[in-house]
C-alpha cells in the first residue's frame, strides 16, 4: 500500500463504495454462473475540462492500495445480509479478491479524449464491482492535476506556483488531494500542512489579515511579525491601502528594523484589487528604495486566463499563490467505465455500444495505446489506438479518426512508445509507483513534448488520438455486424 510519510492515501474501506447496480449485476453473474468469465473494461473520457488541450493522468496511487487491500469484512457482509443478498453471494464475498490484470497510462503523462487510461482485464465480477471507485479516484486527482498543470503553463518561467486551495475544497479529503496532485502537476509546494508533511515537505504561508487587524497599526503588526520571522519576512499589504499603506509600512519596517540587524525583506503578497497595476508600482517603489531583491507574491482566486491576462497586462510577480482553481476546478474530467471484450469459447470477443451520438460509440476490443513522437523535433504527433496482438512495421503509418473514416493523415520518421504500463498481473502488484516529486518531473518532461499551440489556454490545436487503418477497419465492420444483427431481429 502506498504510504506518505506515514499516512495512507485511504482512510478508510473503500469496499462498499460502489453503485448498488454494480452489486446487483455481480449477484445475477454469480447467479448465472459467468463468475469466472472474463472481461476487459476501459477507462476514458470524451471532453476535456474547460476546452483545453490536454488532461493529465492522476490518481493511480490511490487505485493501487484500493485494489490490494479491497476487501470485504464483517461489516460489509451484514450489509449485504441486509440487502438481502443470499448465502451463496456473500460467502463469494467474503473471500473477495482481486486477481485480474490492471494496465494503465502512468500520473502525470498528458492524455487526451479517448485514450484507455486504465483497462481492467478480470473475472466479471471482479472488474464489475471496482468501477464506481476508480472513476471517483480518477476523475478527482484528474481534475485537480489538469486544473493545475493549466495554471504552471500559463506563469512565465522563473515564476513558481504555491498551491493554497484546501479551504476552498470540497472536504477534507478532496483538500489533501487537490495539495498533493497540485504538486504533481507542477506547483512548488502547498499551504496545507497534512500535505505538505504526508510529502516530507514544508508548509508554505505567512499571515492572514486577521494578523494586520489584531495590532492597533499595520506598521505595528508588520514589525511584530518582522521580529517573529526576520528570515523569512513576507508581508501582506492588502488589508487597507496596498501603495498609500501597506508598501510604505513594508519598506519602514525594512529600513528601520531587518537591515539594522542583518536580514532583508523577502517580499510582499498582494491578494486583492487590480494586480496587474498595483504589481508594476510595488516593484518600482521596491526599486527605488533599494529592494530589488523583495519578490512580489500575488494571490486571489487566479486561474489560468487571468494568469495570462497579468503577464499581457506587464504585471511584475516572482510567485503566484492559487487555490480555487485547484482545489475546485470549473471544469469535470468525466471519465467512464466500458466493457469492451469479453471472453467466449477460449477468445477475445469485442463489445461495442453503440448510440446515434457518434462521440459515444465506444472503441472495442482489448487494445494498445500508442504515442508517436517525431524523431526529429521530439513532440508528439499523435496517439495511435490498435489491437492487442497487431504489430506496426516500417517507417510509415497511416492512422484514422475512428469517428470519421475520411479523415487521416500519414506520419512518417516517427517513434512509438507504449503509454499503458502494467501496474497489476494476476491480482499482483507489478508496478513501483514513483514518488510526487518524481512524477513531478516526469510530468514537465512529458508537457515538454507537447507542441506549445496544444497546450494554449485558449483556442488550443486539437490533438489527435487516431487508430491504425486496421483497426478502424475491424470496428467498422463489427459496427456493421452488430447493426445486421438488430436489423434481423
Amino acid at each position: 500500500m502506498k504510504i506518505y510519510n506515514g499516512y495512507s492515501r485511504l482512510p478508510r474501506n473503500y469496499a462498499l463504495m460502489t453503485d448498488e447496480y454494480e452489486f446487483t449485476m455481480a449477484n445475477g453473474y454469480l447467479l448465472c454462473g459467468k463468475q469466472d468469465q472474463e472481461a476487459v473494461f476501459d477507462v476514458f473520457f470524451r471532453t476535456i475540462p474547460n476546452g483545453g488541450g490536454y488532461a493529465v493522468m492522476a490518481g493511480l496511487d490511490k487505485v493501487i492500495p484500493f485494489i490490494q487491500g479491497l476487501r470485504f469484512g464483517q461489516q460489509e457482509l451484514d450489509y449485504f445480509k441486509r440487502k438481502g443478498y443470499g448465502a451463496e453471494f456473500i460467502d463469494y464475498m467474503k473471500d473477495f479478491r482481486f486477481t485480474g490484470d490492471i494496465y494503465a497510462i502512468p500520473d502525470g503523462t498528458p492524455v487526451f479524449p479517448n485514450d484507455p487510461l486504465i483497462t481492467v482485464k478480470a473475472p466479471l465480477i471482479q472488474a464489475q464491482i471496482v468501477e464506481t471507485a476508480l472513476l471517483s479516484m480518477i476523475n478527482g486527482a484528474m481534475e485537480h492535476a489538469t486544473g493545475a498543470r493549466r495554471i504552471i503553463e500559463a506563469t512565465p518561467p522563473g515564476v513558481t506556483v504555491m498551491e493554497f486551495g484546501a479551504r476552498r475544497a470540497d472536504g477534507c479529503e478532496a483538500a489533501v488531494d487537490a495539495s498533493i496532485y497540485g504538486i504533481m502537476a507542477g506547483c512548488v509546494g502547498t499551504s496545507n500542512d497534512l500535505a505538505a508533511d504526508m510529502l516530507n515537505m514544508k508548509g508554505m504561508g505567512t499571515q492572514a489579515h486577521s494578523w494586520i487587524e489584531s495590532y492597533p497599526t499595520e506598521y505595528e503588526a508588520f514589525l511584530a511579525y518582522a521580529k517573529a520571522y526576520p528570515d523569512n519576512c513576507l508581508l501582506l499589504v492588502d488589508t487597507f491601502d496596498t501603495l498609500k499603506s501597506g508598501i510604505p509600512n513594508a519598506i519602514r519596517v525594512a529600513k528601520e528594523y531587518l537591515e539594522p540587524n542583518g536580514y532583508r525583506l523577502k517580499g510582499i503578497r498582494i491578494d486583492s484589487g487590480d494586480l496587474a497595476w498595483l504589481s508594476s508600482q510595488v516593484r518600482q517603489m521596491f526599486d527605488e528604495a533599494g529592494l530589488n531583491d523583495a519578490i512580489i507574491c500575488l494571490s486571489n482566486a487566479l486561474n489560468a486566463e487571468s494568469i495570462e491576462s497579468l503577464v499581457h497586462q506587464g504585471a511584475k510577480f516572482d510567485t503566484l499563490g492559487v487555490g480555487d482553481n485547484i482545489s475546485k476546478p470549473a471544469g469535470r474530467m468525466g471519465c467512464v467505465y466500458k466493457e469492451v471484450a469479453l471472453m467466449e469459447d477460449g477468445k477475445w470477443v469485442p463489445k461495442i455500444k453503440l448510440t446515434n451520438n457518434v462521440s459515444k460509440t465506444t472503441n472495442p476490443g482489448f487494445k494498445k495505446i500508442y504515442r508517436a513522437f517525431d524523431r526529429e523535433t521530439g513532440f508528439a504527433l499523435a496517439d495511435v489506438i490498435t489491437g492487442r496482438d497487431e504489430v506496426i512495421e516500417g517507417d510509415r503509418l497511416t492512422v484514422v479518426d475512428p469517428a470519421n473514416y475520411l479523415r487521416r493523415s500519414s506520419i512518417r520518421n516517427f517513434d512509438l512508445e507504449e503509454l499503458q504500463k502494467p501496474i497489476f498481473i494476476k491480482g499482483e502488484l507489478v508496478y513501483d509507483d514513483p514518488e510526487i516529486l518524481e512524477k513531478q518531473a516526469y510530468c514537465n518532461q512529458q508537457m515538454a513534448r507537447l507542441y506549445p499551440a496544444v497546450k494554449r489556454i485558449e483556442n488550443p490545436r486539437e490533438y489527435y488520438v487516431d487508430c491504425t487503418e486496421e483497426y478502424v477497419n475491424f470496428k467498422n465492420q463489427l459496427i456493421l455486424d452488430t447493426q445486421k444483427s438488430i436489423l434481423e431481429l
